[in-house]
């Protein structure tokens, strides 16, 4: 993951709990629960409406053994699932629905496999949430949006017939020279931030906020 323990724990806190708190989240406290829940949702033949309420999410990490081990863990109080009726009987979300061995009802334990589906849709939440956090935590995050950009090139590029290479360059070039951009989230109304440097690197928390 390129990262350390201490890191994953501390950008955690800091975004998933503090910041999601701060900013008024209810049932938020997560990176990118969402995400997930949707693709999963449309995947299986669930209600994509209903990710409003089944990504509420909470994201614990603890570290053990003096940091040598990390605990994750996925809390998802309202997960709005099942396996038999509406999109799940069309032939592709069926199909992915068999491959995780929950199609159709189950005859010996009522509901049972829309429990499964519910522990597997948390195992994908929980993946998704610790490789986001370790994007974050070792400032990848900002590079491969940069580098991998997927934008088309701009009108001025292609007036100079820049090769897309270029373009991403130029975009680099245009956005390192904003050394003043503080981002993420305040963290008091004393105007305390996380601050990113334009190399994705954490700036001094102190520091005043233009």
């Amino acid at each position: 993951l390129k990262t350390t323990i201490p890191d994953l724990v501390k950008v955690n806190t800091i975004k998933n709990l503090v910041g999601s708190s701060l900013s008024g989240s209810i049932g938020g406290n997560n990176a990118h629960s969402s995400n997930l829940v949707t693709a999963f949702f449309i995947a299986t033949g669930q209600d994509p409406a209903q990710n409003v309420v089944s990504s509420n999410c909470m994201v614990i990490m603890e570290p053990l053994n003096d940091s040598t081990e990390l605990h994750v863990s996925v809390t998802m109080p309202s997960i709005e699932v099942g396996t038999v009726g509406g999109g799940t009987s069309l032939h592709s979300q069926k199909a992915c629905l068999s491959m995780l061995g929950v199609a159709g009802a189950s005859r010996e334990n009522p509901g049972e496999n829309s429990k499964k589906l519910a522990e597997i849709l948390s195992a994908t939440v929980l993946a998704g949430e610790l490789s986001l956090n370790a994007a974050l935590a070792s400032n990848n995050l900002i590079s491969a949006h940069m580098d991998l950009n997927r934008k088309p090139a701009s009108a001025e590029s292609q007036s100079t017939n820049e090769s897309p290479q270029n373009s991403v360059t130029s975009t680099k070039s245009s956005f390192s020279q904003n050394t003043q951009v503080r981002s993420l989230f305040s963290l008091s109304k004393r105007k305390k931030s996380i601050s990113v440097d334009s190399n994705g690197q954490f700036l001094d928390p102190q520091l005043p906020v233009p």
